[in-house]
């Protein structure tokens, strides 16, 4: 953007230059040309008063010795006609009249009328044409002849090629001075604008402490730039509010919870009728289900406030052990879960825990949706540098529109209202997925059910 702002700059200057330096270029032309003519029409008005007594006294040596004389000093060549339009003095090498076309024969034409006849264009510095200047000879208006010089250019082009020589090297160094000072006129307007968006993509990426430069750039981005300042203080003051909300209510919740749980379970063992037995289950598992919600928006205010260091582990050993962990409870459920890929070690860089986690939300959301006598596939493959974790079940699947609002915080898909869940572990997956610098992913399995993708960077294997 600061090459399209000083290129406009410097386009503007051109066209400023362009409309004062050819003006002038064409005023020096004709100034040149005008003190040209007038020199040329001087010399041609005294040739016609020294031509008039010698025309009248029929002795032209005086004229003829003038005209030699001029051409000797100034190589112009000069003649002396009379009404007939025949020369009667002139030298050698005058231009001999081609007819009345030629300028020689138009300029004598409008002189024998009693005309002085100038230039009638601009000397330009590549037309080699020559200026001819005709005077009339005599008189109280009789018209004795006509005095007629025919006069190289190349001098006057000299002087005008050197005038416009000397407008162009002051318009460059004119533009080269524009273009340092257009570059850098860009530069302090965008300076701004360059923070301003670097301190937005640092926001996005999570970096909630980045700020701009207040003191920068005009007044305006000036004042943008403080109250882009002040957005950010209060987004990341709300944020982080929102994030303490989470985590203090996590852990001062968890011990009354912690408390009350141990009483209902000692009230259990007093209870002995068959219907105390069952409120006490109830009231067991719900206890449970609170402490597995608190576990869940804890592990997310953690991840989201970066609480973890990155590790390398061996995403193979991870799944299996995974696997192994949640085997039992599929047996219960006549659920078929098994590690379906290679057992090479495929290690990856990721949050610490964060893998086990993930596959620990996956896994549990796959048993609970897959039906009895239906079966979940883990596997993990590496590829270039990257590692792809698949968590695929052949349960009833989402839409594409429930796959996109799947990792919302709290979203329950419309046929699982009754199914026990928070609505956080997708969330808690995508969140500590990406904060390891991965993605995560819902696609549709093949030919029913879900695929849950993660795709994470490859690491070296910290023994080697």
């Amino acid at each position: 953007m600061r090459q399209r702002l000083a290129a406009i700059y410097v386009l503007l200057l051109i066209m400023v230059l362009a409309g004062l330096e050819v003006p002038l270029a064409i005023t020096l032309a004709s100034r040149d040309t005008q003190q040209m003519t007038l020199d040329r029409l001087s010399d041609a008005v005294r040739f016609a008063t020294i031509a008039e007594p010698a025309l009248r006294a029929g002795d032209v040596e005086p004229i003829k010795l003038e005209l030699a004389t001029y051409r000797e000093l100034y190589r112009i060549e000069a003649a002396v006609v009379n009404l007939d339009h025949r020369a009667v003095v002139g030298t050698d090498r005058f231009p001999v009249l081609r007819g009345v076309d030629d300028p020689v024969e138009q300029a004598l034409e409008r002189a024998l009328q009693g005309e002085q006849v100038g230039a009638k264009r601009v000397i330009l510095p590549w037309q080699t044409e020559p200026l001819v200047v005709a005077a009339p000879v005599g008189t109280g208006g009789a018209v004795l002849g006509a005095v007629v010089t025919v006069s190289p250019t190349g001098q006057t082009r000299s002087a005008i090629t050197d005038g416009w020589l000397m407008l162009g090297a002051l318009g460059l160094i004119a533009l080269a001075v524009s273009v340092v000072a257009a570059e850098a006129l860009a530069r302090w307007t965008l300076k701004p604008v360059e923070e301003l968006d670097a301190a937005a993509h640092l926001i996005t990426e999570g970096d909630y402490e980045a700020r701009v430069p207040a003191y920068l750039g005009p007044p305006e981005l000036r004042r943008l730039a403080t109250a882009f300042n002040e957005m950010a203080d209060n987004v990341g003051d709300a944020l982080e509010r929102q994030r303490m909300f989470v985590s203090q209510a996590s852990h001062q919740l968890r011990n009354p919870l912690h408390a009350l749980q141990l009483r209902v379970e000692g009230l259990g063992e007093e209870m002995s009728s068959e219907q105390g037995l069952a409120e006490h289950q109830v009231a067991m598992a719900e206890t449970e289900r609170l402490s597995r919600i608190l576990d869940s928006l804890l592990a997310l205010a953690r991840a989201e406030r970066g609480r973890y260091q990155m590790e390398s582990v061996d995403a193979v050993r991870v799944a299996m052990d995974r696997v192994a962990a949640w085997r039992p409870l599929a047996e219960q459920r006549r659920i078929t879960l098994q590690y379906a890929a290679s057992h090479v070690p495929v290690w990856v860089a990721v949050l610490s825990t964060g893998l086990d986690q993930a596959l620990d939300a996956l896994i549990d959301n796959a048993l609970k949706f897959v039906a009895p006598a239906g079966r979940v596939d883990v596997s993990v493959h590496a590829e270039q540098d990257r590692v792809i974790v698949h968590v695929v079940d052949n349960g009833p699947g989402l839409t594409a529109e429930q796959r996109r609002k799947a990792t919302d915080r709290f979203w329950r898909a419309p046929s699982a209202q009754n199914v026990d869940g928070s609505g956080l572990g997708l969330p808690i997956v995508a969140v500590l997925v990406e904060a390891s610098g991965g993605s995560f992913d819902l696609l549709p399995a093949t030919p029913y059910g879900l695929d849950a993708r993660l795709t994470l960077k490859a690491a070296r294997d910290p023994s080697s």
